[in-house]
């Protein structure tokens, strides 16, 4: 995702699991004619990144997973609510295995409230927020034309996520929680504009 893309970018080491069919991005492809084609999308989005296959349904998988997780400094998620759980990997159990740990969690809504079990992406997100009304053109409402939701969210996210290790590594604290859903970021963004 956008998050660990910035974190990557500027020299963290990201350790990407995927399922052991790979990450979805690997396999679309752009067309460029005579037959070629380039997976554009994942050598943009999956750069700086090291990749390890994972099935996180196998529990000898979760158990490698917990033992990664002993020694990072963050990590993150995009499941759906309430999947982490479900998986034995709750955030407060890897807290009392590794207290500096920062887990951010990053969903359509957010991890509590009355739509964090719908589903969420980047265009709905962008409509949801007013993004697409405010840049509607003739009165039909306009999503912009890349995957600003996604993108608003990795910046803000990695922002959360320094500041999140900067209270571990400089002031000491423990590490935390950072729910960051794509809506919110979008709305910051709106400015007074989500009241008009």
């Amino acid at each position: 995702n956008m998050l660990s893309l910035q974190l990557a970018d500027f020299g963290a080491d990201v350790i990407k699991v995927e399922s052991p069919r790979g990450d979805t991005l690997r396999h679309w492809q752009e067309d460029l004619g005579d037959g070629r084609t380039l997976d554009a999308w994942w050598r943009v989005y999956g750069r700086n990144k090291r990749s390890l296959a994972m099935d996180l349904r196998d529990p000898q998988a979760l158990q490698v997973l917990r033992a990664l997780l002993a020694s990072a400094q963050v990590m993150i998620e995009s499941f759906r609510p309430g999947t982490l759980e479900a998986m034995g990997l709750e955030p407060q159990a890897l807290l009392a295995e590794n207290p500096r740990l920062v887990v951010v969690r990053l969903s359509g809504w957010g991890q509590s409230g009355p739509y964090r079990d719908l589903p969420g992406f980047g265009s709905l997100i962008e409509g949801f927020s007013g993004f697409a009304s405010k840049h509607a053109e003739d009165g039909v409402p306009r999503l912009p034309n890349l995957a600003l939701a996604d993108m608003v969210a990795g910046l803000t996210g990695a922002f959360a996520t320094l500041a999140a290790v900067r209270e571990v590594e400089v002031n000491g604290g423990h590490g935390q929680v950072v729910d960051l859903s794509l809506l919110e970021p979008m709305l910051a963004i709106m400015g007074p504009d989500v009241t008009i």
